[in-house]
């Protein structure tokens, strides 16, 4: 005969269907999360009295064997319930109803709710080292081309001179930034709602600082309620991880046309496209199509979270449909961010074709009115009417603008186009030269791009460092907690 407590509840097909299989899909995120979460709250009633040594050594000796076991090995059936009703019967059939103790002092959703920090701090880290890697690809390959002429676009048409250099290293800083966002909002994600109990504190857990310090987090969240149903966290994370992307999807539409015959400016790497299977010519831009589709997704699910979020206070419909979507997406940013660092480092730069991009193409043009301010004496509105003269000059003789045009619309305004050289005119109708002349904070000339680059490339290997240290902290927490475990159960 069944024991009375094997199964409490029946659960209807239809709630099955459409809502505990909706959490049960999130088994295989939470799992290994919710194996320490439960463990740390086993050891917990332990030291609270609140479990016998006998019971807690069966209990732990039950959760010690889900964490060899796969989310596939456990009965996450939705026909049970949701994922902590799946564990507590999955331990009765291992170890009988002593399973039933983790109830004493906690709520489900302070179990998942470990879980899900659990797992998201972890993801925080992976994504900001992701970051710092892009960062770092990015820097190199801008130093490499920090001498390789360009025209800047702005709206597809020809601006000003510029280096490829220059252009690529523009994507580093956005990226740095959501990094530091990302590291940021680590803090409040990494903080612990384990001991909360229900709505105004544990009736058997005292010591949640304890709690937050075996789990490894950096303190526990102090107000119950407020850890209990908080979301802006989450919501800074998922909205940080989207603008990375958002920052990616922009280098990544732009490196499709750049590597479109009609630029031809760079070639993608083998690994970065996909041949048509009709069209022996083409190489498509498939790693672009990812980045640019999974950007799209990205800002989506950003989007049904901050609606979920629109509610009461104390709404589970908030949460239930976060502790999958959150981390899928951040996995989905990681995996779009590690893909672009490779798409870049691959990229074949054709220095040739950007640079005769440059002819006839004026890109001079402000340089020469500035110019003619310092040397005519010109308001900066007339002198930029006299180079708009002098380039419509040129391109009716199909060519790009030259000193002869210039001071043929200086003579047809009524100007002397003597005031002018013909040193002066080279310099500033030399694309490179004016390259060198750009020694600003931030600007085109080599030496800045590689000094910035360099600058970049420092900060990244200081975020990764934090990286690494907070990884290690929480990596020994977890460690020491499971040997704990281990060792009570070997008593």
């Amino acid at each position: 005969m069944e024991a009375w407590w094997s199964k409490m509840f029946d659960v209807s097909p239809e709630l099955a269907e459409s809502g505990y299989a909706w959490e049960i899909a999130d088994a295989p995120i939470l799992h290994n999360a919710l194996n320490i979460a439960d463990i740390s709250h086993a050891l917990e009633l332990l030291d609270a009295g609140v479990t016998s040594g006998e019971d807690t050594r069966t209990l732990l000796s039950g959760l010690l064997h889900l964490t060899s076991l796969s989310s596939a090995e456990v009965n996450y059936d939705p026909s049970i319930g949701e994922m902590v009703t799946c564990r507590e019967q999955f331990l009765i059939d291992l170890v009988g109803p002593v399973a039933g103790s983790l109830r004493a002092g906690r709520t489900r959703r302070e179990a998942v709710r470990t879980a899900l920090r659990l797992v998201v701090r972890e993801q925080l880290l992976s994504l900001t080292r992701d970051s710092c890697g892009l960062i770092e690809a990015i820097c190199g390959r801008s130093s490499d081309y920090s001498r390789t002429l360009m025209p800047d676009y702005t709206y597809l048409q020809p601006a000003q001179a510029s280096t490829f250099g220059h252009y690529l290293l523009s994507f580093a800083d956005p990226i740095l930034r959501d990094a530091d966002r990302l590291l940021s909002e680590y803090v409040h994600v990494n903080s612990s709602v384990a001991g909360c109990g229900g709505a105004n504190g544990s009736a058997v857990i005292r010591d949640r600082k304890r709690v937050a310090e075996d789990l490894g987090f950096g303190k526990p969240i102090e107000h119950i309620r407020d850890a209990m149903w908080q979301t802006d966290p989450f919501l800074h994370v998922l909205f940080a991880a989207t603008t990375l992307t958002l920052g990616q999807d922009r280098l990544a539409e732009d490196l499709e046309i750049f590597a479109s015959r009609e630029f031809g400016f760079l070639s993608l790497g083998n690994s970065s496209v996909r041949p048509s299977v009709l069209m022996p010519q083409k190489r498509n831009p498939y790693a672009l199509s990812v980045i640019r589709g999974s950007t799209g997704i990205l800002i989506g699910r950003l989007t049904g979270q901050l609606a979920l979020s629109k509610a009461p206070s104390a709404r589970s419909d908030t949460y239930i449909y976060a502790y999958g979507e959150l981390p899928r997406s951040l996995t989905l940013a990681g995996q779009v961010t590690r893909l672009l660092t490779s798409v870049v480092r691959d990229l074949v730069v054709h220095e040739a074709r950007m640079k005769s991009a440059i002819e006839g193409s004026n890109i001079e043009a402000a340089d020469v009115a500035h110019l003619l301010m310092r040397t005519c004496g010109l308001d900066y509105l007339t002198a930029h009417r006299v180079v708009g003269v002098a380039v419509a000059h040129a391109m009716d003789g199909d060519r790009g603008i030259s000193s002869d045009d210039i001071k043929w619309a200086l003579a047809d305004g009524g100007f002397d186009p003597g005031q002018v050289t013909g040193d002066e005119f080279h310099e500033v109708l030399d694309p490179m030269a004016l390259i060198y002349s750009r020694k600003s904070i931030g600007g085109a000339a080599p030496d800045s791009v590689c000094a910035m680059a360099e600058r970049r490339l420092m900060a990244a290997i200081e975020l990764r460092k934090r990286v690494d240290t907070e990884q290690e902290h929480i990596e020994l927490a977890e460690s020491r907690l499971l040997m704990r475990a281990r060792e009570f159960v070997q008593e």
